[in-house]
């Protein structure tokens, strides 16, 4: 056989060594989409963004990959459950991570920031989750509210002084657990972010409204 036959030959294979060209163009062109993300959008959905780190892991390495803010929410979600205060905690998402809702009616005493000793265990159980290596990453921002109610006290002039150390008494919690303070935020918010009117149309009050209101905000992100 001739030297002409022997490259004819080799040229009408299956492809051999040079399969791998394919799976190279593949790893270029999801890189390519990735960056071409990055400077399309002025603002990084950061759960959507880490579903799609996720998915580029998979298919560059052929391996299974959950987002890191999945699981820590499933975390979060398995505390709650063992403590059994769901009702008590809402688990959800915005467009910066996780948001935890504590029930200010069910953590803290009536006209205090005094977190009752049942609830205590859970910011310290959320706390212990968000101190692990791997959600070191994030950042925790708690904001205080309150209803329309005002409180006027030697301790707390206002509902803006209240909220404020409601927030500032879970931040202490999380401290205590190891949390360094650099990573934390209180903030005291009063009556200025309801999730429900307070009042009706006519200005009659919603008690159960209210309830809703007087809550503690804890977000998880970047």
């Amino acid at each position: 056989m001739s030297l002409h036959d022997k490259n004819r030959q080799g040229s009408s294979g299956d492809g051999g060594d040079d399969d791998w060209i394919a799976t190279f163009a593949d790893a270029i062109t999801l890189l390519l989409a990735f960056f071409v993300m990055l400077f399309s959008v002025s603002k990084i959905d950061l759960p959507v963004f880490e579903q799609f780190q996720a998915g580029l892991a998979r298919d560059l390495g052929r391996r299974e990959a959950v987002p890191t803010i999945s699981i820590l929410e499933s975390q979060l979600e398995a505390i709650v459950d063992s403590l059994g205060v769901a009702d008590a905690v809402l688990i959800g998402r915005d467009d910066q991570g996780l948001v935890l809702e504590f029930a200010a009616t069910a953590f803290y005493r009536p006209g205090t920031a005094a977190v009752r000793p049942e609830a205590r265990s859970v910011i310290q159980n959320v706390a212990r989750a968000l101190l692990t290596p791997r959600n070191s990453r994030y950042d925790i921002a708690v904001e205080g509210h309150t209803d329309d109610t005002p409180i006027i006290t030697p301790i707390f002039p206002s509902n803006w002084e209240f909220s404020a150390a409601r927030a500032a008494s879970v931040v202490r919690l999380m401290i205590d657990q190891g949390i360094p303070a650099w990573r934390l935020r209180a903030t005291g918010l009063a009556d200025t972010v309801p999730k429900q009117p307070n009042r009706d149309a006519v200005g009659k009050p919603i008690p159960e409204n209210r309830a809703l209101n007087q809550r503690i905000v804890v977000r998880v992100h970047r």
